[in-house]
This record gives C-alpha cells, sequence and structure tokens, in this order.
C-alpha cells in the first residue's frame, strides 16, 4: 500500500534487500567509483552498502540526499490525508510545484537542497565516478534540476525503486546519459 514515507525510517524488505544487492551487482560490473554517498535513512544505507562492499569503500552519508519531508503526510496513506488536506493532496498530484505539504519541505526547497548536495560533491570528485544512494522524490528533484526543467514536470520523470541514473558533469553542465535503468532487476 501507497505511503507518504518521506523521512520516515522504513527498512528495507526481503524484496529490497535483493534489489540492492542486484544493483550493486550491476554497478560493480560497470564502473569503479571512488566513493558511494547516502541519504542517511536506512533503506538508502543498505543499499549503499550493498554498492560500496563491492569496492571496499565506506559508505558516507549526505544528507542533503535524505527524502522529502513530508510532515504531517508522513505515514498517512494519500487518501488518509486527503480526508485531511484535500486541496493540498491534489495540488500534490495534479500540481506538486504548488504544493505545501503542512508541516513538511516543498519541492522547491527540496530541488534546491538536493542539487547543492550534487553540485558539491560532484566539485569535491571532479573526473572521477561516485554513486548517489537517495530516494524515488529526490532522484526527481536531482533530475528535473539537471535537466533544467520546471518543477511541474516532476510527475513526468518516472523512478523505480532501485533504478540507476547516469549523469555526466563537466563544470557546472550535466548531461543525463542514462535514467531509472532497472535490467538489472529483471526477474527480481
Amino acid at each position: 500500500m501507497e505511503r507518504f514515507r518521506g523521512q520516515a525510517d522504513v527498512p528495507l524488505d526481503e524484496t529490497g534487500l535483493a534489489q540492492a544487492e542486484a544493483t550493486a551487482q550491476h554497478i560493480a560490473a560497470e564502473w569503479r567509483p571512488v566513493a558511494v554517498y547516502s541519504s542517511p535513512l536506512s533503506r538508502a544505507i543498505k543499499t549503499a552498502g550493498a554498492i560500496a562492499r563491492q569496492f571496499g569503500l565506506p559508505v558516507q552519508i549526505q544528507r542533503g540526499l535524505t527524502d522529502i519531508n513530508y510532515g504531517q503526510w508522513q505515514g498517512l496513506t494519500p487518501d488518509e490525508a486527503r480526508e485531511r488536506w484535500p486541496e493540498m493532496v491534489d495540488a500534490w498530484y495534479r500540481t506538486p510545484e504548488t504544493a505545501q505539504i503542512p508541516g513538511g519541505e516543498t519541492l522547491n526547497s527540496l530541488r534546491v537542497r538536493t542539487m547543492e548536495a550534487v553540485r558539491g560533491l560532484a566539485a569535491r570528485h571532479p573526473d572521477k565516478t561516485i554513486v548517489l544512494v537517495g530516494h524515488t522524490v529526490v532522484n526527481r528533484a536531482i533530475l528535473l534540476g539537471v535537466l533544467g526543467l520546471r518543477n511541474s514536470f516532476f510527475w513526468r520523470l518516472r523512478q523505480d525503486t532501485c533504478a540507476i541514473n547516469v549523469l555526466e558533469v563537466d563544470g557546472d553542465d550535466f548531461t543525463l546519459v542514462s535514467m531509472n535503468d532497472t535490467c538489472h532487476l529483471r526477474g527480481r
């Protein structure tokens, strides 16, 4: 059942752990990262840990990759949230750039936070491969930022669990090489 998880520290289940391992194996076959960064939430740390182990690297926590703060919606299903805040929930799904989550974060503030993290990490590792492990909402915000798209395109970018996005960085410019790659999860 869909819930607004956000910053709730929900652990990975068996399926999630298997997907994290498959993702790690795929990355190990393709890349040689110098660093692995993760959101501080355990579901991201577990995935990052599976990846980092492939290379003998530590997982470095990057708070800028933390999932969105859903405020008072956190833990609720969309229907439960809609009972109390129908206009706000409808805005989230129809015009996310206008949504004001009660006690939470706006899409714009999330985008600013995540892009600061991405730019900072890219500058720390120029011309090197690094891995960032975040969350679906975080990934969408980053993709909006690197592609220069308006926040209104948020729901137009698909991001599946354990999807791999590949970006190349040249100074302040980003090139999206691949997006939402889940070929490593087939049959899982």
